[in-house]
């Protein structure tokens, strides 16, 4: 078998999509996914203009050949750009070797470990109460675990709780800008906490993002604040790019802590987890190089008793999420799955054999990954240039958005 062409899509349905879609001499095709929220061009255009014209001719069965030739053939290693890119590649490879072999992919990587995988979804209000009632009606749709998000009085809206669409704009739109107040921010997330146990008992999982915004010490002191509340996790709580600062965190909470979703390498991750300074990681396939260097983080944090929990926003399209559930499916260490949801005609873009039911997912047992893309239908979203937001402290500093 040969690859004979390489396709990539560009569609937004909502939001942007990039697809990778190989295709070979003997009918078989795979679909994988490359898209990098907010860069999307530019990996289109890496793959475009400096992977396609390597791979054709290759045998699409040799995926860990290829995907040690794009990664240490390129010289300049890592970064979100290549690292999607590889992921495209290596999610469509995957897809295609399953099919060969009539199997789900979740067979193909060792068998199921679990029935079906646990997930969570968001929630949000522009204040605590707004919030408490939003988490209802996610329970009262099966969900068992949810993230819960509030906006902070004298702030405008803030992440996770602005309603506006973060990832469509007009062609000549610039990146929104928001206000943030660690100081306020501090001071009443607690609170949230306090009324969504008291309404909900404590059989619901919860869970809250910081989004990278908080010193250690600050993350530190929310950790420990928040404790009575039994928080499945607290996430992302400080720019991981300095793995050490996790120490600190650690040494004064017993919150679960997790961070990872915008990790692309095994080594963004690999001190976190050798010192157990983490109990979830949370790299998705999309962005840490695909199935092959997901399942291999994996792996390596089985070894340190560190959970999985993938990213699951929309800003991923359907197809990561399957790649993803069939990791999850065979996972030892599984933990939680992220699942924010798609909109209509992303699911009829992208149709899938995965599936919810009762809080929980599944992806499926069609051969591959389940996923594919529909070009026709596709072709009537163009891509639309957009931004995800910044933020600014209230005197105007640039923050972690």
């Amino acid at each position: 078998m040969k690859i004979t062409d390489i396709k990539i899509i560009v569609t937004a349905p909502g939001r942007n999509f990039v697809t990778v879609k190989i295709i070979t001499d003997e009918g078989l095709y795979g679909v994988g996914d490359a898209t990098l929220n907010g860069r999307e061009l530019a990996v289109a255009a890496y793959l475009t203009e400096h992977v396609v014209p390597c791979l054709i001719g290759h045998d699409p069965a040799r995926i860990e050949d290829i995907w040690q030739y794009l990664y240490k053939g390129a010289y300049w290693r890592r970064g979100p750009v290549t690292m999607c890119a590889i992921a495209g590649i290596d999610m469509a490879l995957w897809d295609i070797k399953a099919k060969a072999a009539n199997m789900p992919l979740y067979q193909l990587l060792g068998g199921a470990s679990r029935e079906r995988v646990l997930c969570y979804t968001h929630a949000s209000g522009a204040d605590i109460a707004e919030t408490v009632e939003a988490v209802g009606r996610r329970q009262e749709e099966g969900y068992l675990a949810i993230r819960a998000q509030t906006g902070i009085p004298g702030l405008p809206p803030i992440y996770g709780t602005d309603k506006s669409n973060t990832n469509s704009a007009a062609a000549d739109a610039l990146p929104r800008e928001e206000v943030w107040s660690t100081a306020k921010y501090m001071n009443y997330v607690p609170a949230l906490f306090e009324e969504l146990r008291k309404a909900y008992g404590t059989e619901l999982h919860l869970l809250h993002d910081t989004h990278h915004r908080l010193t250690p010490i600050e993350a530190a002191r929310l950790g420990k604040d928040l404790e009575p509340y039994r928080l499945f996790w607290l996430e992302d709580t400080v720019a991981a790019e300095h793995q050490e600062g996790f120490r600190l965190v650690r040494q004064h909470t017993t919150t679960p802590l997790a961070v990872g979703e915008v990790f692309n390498s095994i080594w963004d991750c690999r001190l976190l987890i050798e010192e157990q300074l983490i109990d979830y990681i949370r790299t998705t396939a999309v962005h840490a190089g695909g199935v092959t260097a997901l399942r291999r983080i994996m792996d390596f944090a089985s070894v340190y008793n560190v959970r999985t929990a993938c990213h699951g926003a929309m800003d991923m399209s359907p197809i990561c999420l399957g790649a993803n559930l069939h990791l999850d499916l065979w996972a030892p260490n599984f933990g939680i799955q992220e699942y924010s949801g798609y909109t209509e005609p992303m699911h009829e873009v992208f149709p899938h054999a995965w599936r919810f039911a009762d809080g929980h997912l599944h992806p499926g047992d069609t051969p591959g990954h389940g996923v594919d893309i529909d070009e026709t239908l596709a072709a009537k979203y163009p891509y639309e240039r957009a931004y995800l937001p910044v933020a600014r402290l209230e005197d105007g500093t640039l923050w972690h958005w």
